[in-house]
């Protein structure tokens, strides 16, 4: 795969509609041509402390941040007539089809493929896990902010350039 855009987002609670920002990646002909960073005010907005936890982001940072049509407007350019990859791609397809109900836009039906599903494949049983770091690492992919939608986003990218 030459062509594609990489996709994480973070969530604000345990809803997958509660985004509260997403990176993406654009690769064109193998190589990053193109990144994407926004924070998103969440719906529901409310902050789970588990998820505080992981990401690090807090109503405090997303006070100001632009609703989720208002990202995806920008991010839906970028990403025209691109496949989507991401690393558990369920979850972050779940997010991204939930949201759109939310904000009752009508969901374009992207086509997505999965990182995790293919380091369970390349690699099988020669990980000690197939977490998004784990795999990266194997790839030869230093995740440094694992966690910030950008950066996973980006590991996810080099991961998919080596193994689909």
């Amino acid at each position: 795969m030459r062509d594609f855009a990489a996709i994480d987002f973070e969530t604000a609670n345990e809803c997958r509609c509660s985004v509260c920002s997403v990176g993406v990646v654009i690769v064109r002909n193998g190589e990053i041509v193109d990144t994407f960073y926004s924070l998103i005010h969440p719906e529901p907005e409310y902050y789970q402390w588990f998820c505080q936890q992981v990401h690090g982001l807090s109503e405090e940072d997303i006070e100001d941040a632009p609703v989720f049509p208002y990202v995806w407007e920008k991010i839906a350019t970028l990403i025209e007539g691109l496949p989507l990859v991401a690393h558990n791609s369920n979850f972050d397809e779940g997010c991204l089809k939930d949201v759109f109900k939310v904000y009752q836009m009508d969901y374009p039906d992207y086509e997505f493929y999965d990182t995790l599903a293919a380091s369970r494949k390349h690699f099988r049983c020669s990980l000690p896990n197939h977490q998004l770091q784990t795999v990266a690492e194997a790839c030869g992919y230093d995740l440094e902010n694992h966690h910030h939608a950008l950066a996973d986003a980006g590991a996810c990218a080099h991961i998919a350039m080596k193994l689909l």
